[in-house]
């Protein structure tokens, strides 16, 4: 884990005060000069921390930014979380899926988590860009080593929906439609989006990578004008915006509950899950796959995930990637 800096554990400090906290003791807490103390203070604020100072008084901790916390994050979970056991937060980067595979590689642990405030390079499917504006939505990529053939790993697409969807309920009271295979929807538009990723041999999962972005607080001008599909955010559909580090904690909770329930009794209590969130089933449904295109009604997922939709001429297609539209 990356060490502590001097202005987390100074955080802390006001974050555990009851009140105000004298600058001499925040100087003999940190083992640091009042100088040091009074730069730190000046950094948090520009930051954006508000910290009220009295003379003769010391220092308060009055609001904070909504940034991703490693420390806070790590509290709130608790110690009984798998996925979450180690977080890495960062202000910036290229892809915080490329992040955790270069991570995974080096054998980080199952259940590490990577959060960025920005993303330069932010993936989606087919090679897709996603958008990621700094400090206003949630780019997160969890590590996972499951013990699993290749063939059921796309398995934890439909788990990450799950969890995806329980967490905007839960933070917004709002109730999402999940579209297959990797998109939530709010009205018909586009609020989260998946993108799994892959470390296999031919027999053996050696890990993969759980790629998820939401959009919590972006505005509609802060969506780019050539998007392939209607996209919105927990802000433009609740009128409210949503605090980015207590949706963390309630997707990882979520995220842990339901890997420790696919690891005890498998896919069917997921997909049942799953469907319970599903805009399609018994309705027409147009799928591409490449140049292609199929029609027809959309008759659920097999057990491996696969789309089922039933043809013109009565067969049933067994459909593993497409872009799927509703009729």
């Amino acid at each position: 884990m990356p060490r502590r800096t001097a202005a987390a554990d100074l955080l802390k400090l006001l974050r555990d005060a009851e009140g105000m906290v004298s600058g001499e003791l925040l100087s003999r807490e940190l083992g640091v000069s009042r100088t040091a103390i009074w730069k730190q203070i000046s950094s948090l604020r520009a930051a954006g921390y508000r910290i009220d100072a009295v003379p003769s008084q010391g220092y308060c901790l009055a609001t904070e930014p909504d940034l991703l916390d490693e420390a806070v994050l790590r509290t709130s979970l608790g110690n009984g979380c798998l996925i979450g056991r180690r977080i890495v937060c960062c202000g910036e980067t290229g892809s915080t899926n490329t992040d955790a595979f270069l991570l995974a590689e080096q054998g980080a642990e199952e259940g590490t988590v990577l959060l960025a405030e920005r993303q330069l390079a932010g993936k989606g499917r087919l090679g897709r860009r996603w958008e990621s504006p700094t400090g206003v939505n949630l780019y997160c990529s969890v590590i996972l080593r499951p013990e699993l053939p290749p063939y059921e790993a796309p398995q934890l697409t439909f788990l990450s929906a799950v969890a995806v969807a329980r967490a905007i309920q839960i933070t917004t009271g709002l109730q999402p439609a999940i579209k297959w295979p990797n998109d939530l929807l709010m009205n018909g538009r586009k609020v989260a989006g998946l993108l799994n990723e892959m470390n296999a041999e031919t027999d053996r999962v050696g890990f993969v990578i759980l790629g998820i972005g939401v959009n919590l607080n972006m505005r509609a001008d802060q969506f780019p004008a050539d998007l392939r599909t209607p996209a919105t955010s927990l802000l433009l559909e609740s009128g409210a915006p949503v605090s980015r580090q207590l949706f963390a904690v309630h997707l990882l909770r979520e995220l842990d509950r339901e890997y420790l329930r696919f690891q005890q009794e498998g896919f069917g209590p997921v997909r049942e899950e799953w469907a319970r969130y599903c805009n399609a089933f018994g309705r027409e449904v147009q799928v591409d796959v490449g140049p292609n295109s199929l029609q027809g009604p959309f008759m659920g997922v097999d057990h491996d995930g696969a789309l089922l939709m039933k043809l013109s001429d009565g067969r049933v297609e067994r459909i593993l990637s497409g872009d799927v539209t509703v009729i």
